[in-house]
């Protein structure tokens, strides 16, 4: 089948998520022909975006990604005019735990020097007060916390429903679902795609297919150095209907397999209500790849959630109702960093070839399909993203660029 001019796009977007559907948006608001390639439904349970509820959160141990959460408000406010549903709940971030402890979220005494310096206001806490304040218990005597006001859980499925439906009434933008992306060619000045459903061209590509990253990218014969997560997912029935939590996370020592370290959600009207959610913030054994996922959380994953909830929550029955399970590719830095960048120089025409991979960005979904859009349009962003441009650490050459490199 030729490509006919009917055929070619601007911008071609492949996976239909949080990240592939505002980047969409945001191409069709610029009035760019865009086009979103899905490989199995929108609002699927197979990826990243699996999942009623994400936190958003303003503390980190780094100034800039402080920033880029305040900075991602605006775009909030902007999707939120888009629809009655309410898309960020209010509810606090507290953060408490051993403050010596590094983990994938950071590190307290890290975060509230990042805080101070951006003049973000925060309440720091000790064991006792967490306790008094916000329903734990039997914590020790030396964990400390930070609690900022401006934290929400994100419903999630609510923000993409929301992304999904601004497509749908945009002219510029062409939805596809159960359209896999099985080979990539560039000719005649233009990426050629092929699905199983047709053969499009486009300008420019965005690649945002979550943990499936590899599955895209291979065909442009480089890879990306990344781990795996099955992450687990445990809803507990409330005992005590006045308790209420904030979004929270604990920061622990591992002890042995179990990594110790665990979040939670409030309850909220739009997932289980009268049931609260808490989560390991680890997993006992990554994946090696994105397809060996399962639906069914690790035995052991819940039983040490169970206990941390037995052992240091109020008003919460101790054994596990509901569980769910989100998939997530993560790079192989500490700290799980977000790597946002063009494709390498060694693949042709890298320039025009915008990848978005690996790391934990629902709190950033609006500002995140801004930066992606423009890079793909204009070939830079004016947002400073160069604390994730780190293709040249983790993008690696599927065979070797010339007869004198190895692989």
């Amino acid at each position: 089948m030729e490509t006919t001019a009917n055929d070619v796009y601007d911008v071609i977007v492949i996976g239909g998520g949080a990240m592939g559907l505002s980047t969409a948006y945001y191409s069709g608001k610029r009035k760019a022909k865009t086009l979103v390639l899905e490989q199995f439904t929108f609002v699927n349970q197979q990826g990243s975006s699996a999942g009623v509820s994400r936190q958003f959160r303003i503390p980190y141990p780094e100034k800039y990604m402080v920033q880029m959460a305040l900075d991602s408000l605006p775009y909030w406010e902007e999707l939120q005019s888009h629809t009655e549903t309410e898309l960020l709940d209010k509810v606090g971030t507290l953060w408490f735990g051993d403050p010596e402890v590094h983990s994938t979220e950071g590190n307290i005494a890290k975060a509230e020097i990042a805080l101070k310096e951006l003049n973000v206001p925060y309440t720091k806490l000790t064991a006792k007060e967490v306790e008094e304040q916000y329903n734990f218990r039997n914590l020790p005597d030396n964990y400390t916390g930070l609690f900022q006001a401006d934290g929400a859980s994100i419903n999630f499925k609510a923000t993409i429903e929301t992304l999904l439906e601004l497509c749908r009434k945009d002219s510029n933008i062409t939805l596809m679902e159960q359209s896999p992306v099985t080979d990539i060619e560039r000719k005649d000045d233009l990426f050629h795609l092929t699905t199983p459903n047709g053969y499009y061209a486009a300008k420019k590509i965005v690649i945002t297919p979550g943990p499936y990253i590899n599955s895209v990218i291979n065909l442009l014969d480089f890879t990306i150095e990344a781990t795996y997560w099955n992450m687990a997912s445990a809803y507990f029935k409330k005992t005590d209907e006045k308790v209420q939590y904030p979004t929270w996370f604990v920061f622990q020592n591992a002890e042995g397999d179990n990594g110790n370290q665990f979040y939670g959600f409030p309850e909220v009207d739009w997932d289980h209500p009268d049931y609260i959610r808490v989560a390991p913030d680890f997993v006992i054994e990554p994946l090696d790849e994105p397809y060996d996922r399962s639906f069914i959380p690790n035995e052991k994953e819940l039983h040490y959630t169970s206990e941390w909830v037995k052992n240091h929550m109020t008003g919460l029955d101790t054994e596990a109702c509901f569980t769910s399970t989100c998939l997530i590719a993560l790079s192989k830095i500490p700290n799980k960093e977000l790597i946002i960048d063009f494709a390498p120089d060694y693949v042709p025409n890298h320039e025009d070839i915008v990848v978005y991979a690996t790391g934990w960005a629902a709190k950033f979904t609006p500002l995140l399909g801004k930066i992606l859009s423009d890079m793909a349009l204009d070939g830079k962003s004016d947002y400073d993203i160069s604390n994730f441009q780190l293709g040249y650490k983790f993008f690696r050459a599927l065979q070797p660029i010339n007869q004198n490199l190895p692989l």
